[in-house]
């Protein structure tokens, strides 16, 4: 007879394995969510670009700022509105904020970043500062006797 050792967590492991399936179950459309959308950072030659994936949201709810080289995109995504004549199944795709800060890898000059939106993805341009070359300082080699 194999023996099972004894975990006294085992009850609240499973609590938290089922958690998220209970959560699910309730619905709260008072609430709205905050997501953290995706996005990608590359350089590319003299600039940094950020693309960041914000499918139906309107453009003219984004905020983009680049304060301290963090930046931050914020926006709202608009719910549509359920309509009585279809009759629906599952109702999943909800509005709520979009909210994304970062630390920037380099330094960059943030006032004059620039951003574009197109097929629900934000492209944010923002030029890299000039490194400044620092030169190596000789230092004397002194022969001592």
């Amino acid at each position: 007879m194999a023996l099972i050792p004894y975990n006294p967590f085992r009850d609240i492991e499973k609590f938290f394995e089922d958690w998220a399936e209970r959560f699910e179950a309730f619905s709260f459309p008072e609430i709205s969510l905050i997501e953290e959308p995706k996005m990608d950072i590359y350089e590319k030659g003299e600039k940094l670009i950020a693309e960041i994936a914000m499918p139906g949201v309107d453009p003219k709810s984004i905020d983009v700022s680049v304060e301290d080289n963090v930046l931050r995109v914020e926006a709202k995504k608009e719910e549509k509105v359920e309509e009585k004549k279809k009759n629906y199944y599952r109702k999943e795709i909800k509005g709520g904020y979009l909210k994304r800060m970062i630390a920037l890898p380099v330094e960059v000059l943030g006032e004059k970043a620039q951003a574009t939106y197109q097929n629900g993805v934000l492209k944010i341009e923002i030029p890299k500062k000039e490194e400044k070359k620092k030169k190596a300082k000789k230092v004397p080699v002194k022969v001592l006797k």
